[in-house]
């Protein structure tokens, strides 16, 4: 655009008088428009290293970062609450047959290990379970612990840990027993060692697990 200079200093768009002051215009003269000015850029603040994460108020095992849920517990630290855990369906095996077992609270194991500090049940009958396969879980239920086993001795045997053993049918149709690294151990018949922790032993029918202060788990095959 061409711009005529004002006697005064001012630019005026006309030739004859300035349009701002009315000055007569002596000469003329284009005064350049300056290119528009970039904008400056500007740097990403940069965020100081966050501080250390709190632990979980459950458990009180160190936050991973921002992440939700706790690793060991399950803790959601939205919404303040530990979920609890359904157990899995139940997987039937129609072609191998369904294998059960007892639970009972069995006195001999009891005396045999002189357990002290607790009082064996006076009035504890026993019970006849399925046993589901692949997998039974041997513990006691823990809202908190996110424990949801499918043997759950929790108001019948104080000395079972929360994940105490597990159950594993395998493809030719025999049970395994595993410890998952309880605080009493996990025996099998009259062995006089326990499992140690992660260690498996094949079972049979009629072979019995003990877990706990008293629990025995005897085991029987599909009939034939």
């Amino acid at each position: 655009m061409t711009t005529y200079a004002c006697p005064k200093g001012h630019t005026s768009s006309t030739d004859d008088f300035c349009d701002e002051c009315g000055a007569k215009i002596g000469g003329t003269g284009t005064i350049p428009v300056p290119p528009p000015t970039a904008s400056p850029t500007v740097a990403p603040a940069v965020t100081p290293a966050a501080a250390a994460a709190p632990p979980c108020p459950n458990c009180g095992a160190p936050r991973a970062g921002g992440s939700r849920f706790c690793e060991d517990c399950g803790y959601d630290h939205s919404t303040g609450k530990v979920p609890v855990l359904a157990p899995p369906a139940p997987v039937t095996t129609p072609a191998i047959g369904q294998w059960t077992a007892t639970i009972a609270a069995d006195r001999k194991y009891f005396e045999d290990n002189g357990i002290t500090g607790v009082e064996f049940p006076a009035d504890a009958p026993s019970l006849l379970v399925d046993l589901p396969a692949p997998q039974v879980r041997i513990g006691r239920r823990s809202a908190s612990k996110g424990t949801s086993p499918e043997i759950d001795l929790a108001d019948s045997d104080p000395g079972v840990s929360h994940s105490h053993a597990l159950l594993t049918l395998t493809v030719d149709g025999a049970w395994l027993v595993s410890d998952l690294g309880s605080t009493n151990g996990t025996y099998v018949n009259d062995e006089q060692q326990p499992l140690t922790a992660g260690q498996t032993r094949s079972l049979k029918d009629s072979d019995q697990v003990h877990v706990g202060a008293w629990t025995t788990i005897t085991l029987h095959a599909p009939a034939a």
